[in-house]
């Protein structure tokens, strides 16, 4: 019967103002798409995220990362003279494929992330040698490690437990402080760097060690912890909205990203304490 189409959702028949251009047989999908049931089928509804997912790629990513970064560790202890090459290779494509997922709107591609993560393992493999093998000689280069990675996490969880009580709510007024203050300490980072250039490495004496240096690296610390609860809103602003499984792949992207520079600077004050 022509102008009869059949109601996917409630699987009942209705009755349409069909034309002779749908051609007989033709159906309508939950899109509104006319779709020939012989020869067709309804594009597939993406699943929505859930917090599984995101806790599920986020294990992932730092899977990957872990593993990469253990070998590199290894790599460096059997030959020193590779670790200055795997961090920097680590450092410089990590950031090129952070920058790709931002500015390309593809922080959703698992290829990129899982890739990121590889190269970011080996950056954080070989400084973790250097910061506890090299910087520092009376003291458990495990131990220190260990330390780092118990002191990263206590700071995730903790600012995990302050999100979920509301402690401190994410305000537009917050996040505009926050990325001011990732701005004042980026120009800073990169003025110490220019200075150094000039002066034998010293700088501005940020990363020498000294009293100026450690407060800097608390105040880094202090701002990589209040970037935390940047992701989980986010991840929860996603769910919320509907947003499709994949996303998760840039939650855990995010949260990779403040996870390590957490880790290297909490690795980098601990060096500070026990380095002659």
């Amino acid at each position: 019967m022509r102008g009869v189409v059949r109601d996917n959702q409630t699987g009942y028949a209705g009755f349409g103002a069909g034309s002779a251009a749908a051609g007989q047989g033709a159906m309508w999908n939950q899109f509104g798409q006319q779709t020939d049931p012989y020869t067709q089928q309804a594009p597939p509804v993406s699943r929505q995220l859930t917090i599984d997912d995101v806790v599920t790629k986020t294990a992932m990513t730092l899977g990957v990362l872990t593993t990469t970064a253990i070998v590199a560790y290894f790599l460096s202890q059997s030959n020193p003279g590779i670790a200055g090459l795997l961090m920097g290779v680590g450092a410089i494509v990590g950031l090129v494929l952070v920058l790709v997922a931002s500015f390309g709107r593809k922080q959703d591609n698992p290829a990129i992330v899982l890739a990121y993560a590889a190269f970011e393992g080996l950056f954080v493999g070989s400084i973790s040698f250097v910061f506890a093998d090299v910087m520092v000689s009376d003291a458990s280069a495990g131990a220190l490690i260990g330390q780092a990675v118990l002191g990263t996490f206590g700071v995730f969880f903790g600012m995990l437990l302050v999100y979920k009580v509301g402690a401190i709510r994410v305000t537009p007024r917050f996040t505009r402080m926050l990325f001011a203050g990732m701005i004042g300490v980026i120009v800073l980072m990169l003025g110490n760097l220019l200075i150094g250039l000039f002066n034998g490495g010293a700088g501005f004496g940020l990363r020498d060690g000294g009293p100026l240096a450690i407060i800097f690296s608390l105040v880094c610390i202090a701002l990589a912890a209040f970037s935390f609860l940047l992701d989980f809103d986010a991840a929860d602003r996603l769910i919320r909205a509907g947003a499709p499984s994949r996303a998760a792949w840039g939650v855990a992207l995010g949260l990779t990203v403040t996870l390590v520079w957490l880790y290297i600077e909490i690795l980098r004050l601990l060096s500070y304490f026990n380095s002659e």
